[in-house]
């Protein structure tokens, strides 16, 4: 397996009301060390998520995806966590909160194309 990097990553899942355990999968974090890519994708199906929760707010479920987005990428938009080194900017993104956005469990694989195999995940698991 010469050539392929190890990589973590964690699905982000829309849970819009806690009490009843219902999500949706919206967006996928990938972190590679060996090649320092961290990133996220996401898309936002905003009929199934009004289907689980009518009154979700889904303006803030984006602006917290754009969040994640911000700390990914170290620019302003993710606060204080930007600023980390990006292993710690990663452990900021899956550990567990109690909001809206949660991460799920984290898993692992090899790749070639850390970006590719982001895209292909957002496909697979978020759809």
């Amino acid at each position: 397996m010469s050539g392929h990097l190890a990589y973590q990553y964690v699905v982000l899942r829309c849970v819009p009301r806690v009490d009843r355990e219902e999500f949706l999968n919206v967006g996928v974090v990938l972190y590679c060390q060996a090649s320092d890519f961290l990133a996220v994708a996401w898309a936002v199906d905003r009929d199934r998520l009004a289907a689980l929760d009518p009154g979700i707010d889904l303006d803030q479920v984006c602006a917290a995806l754009d969040f994640v987005d911000g700390v990914c990428a170290g620019d302003a938009r993710g606060g204080v966590a930007a600023g980390k080194p990006i292993g710690q900017r990663f452990g900021f993104l899956r550990a567990p909160k109690s909001t809206v956005l949660q991460p799920g469990p984290v898993h692992g694989g090899l790749t070639l194309d850390p970006g590719g195999t982001l895209d292909h995940l957002l496909a697979r698991l978020v759809g």
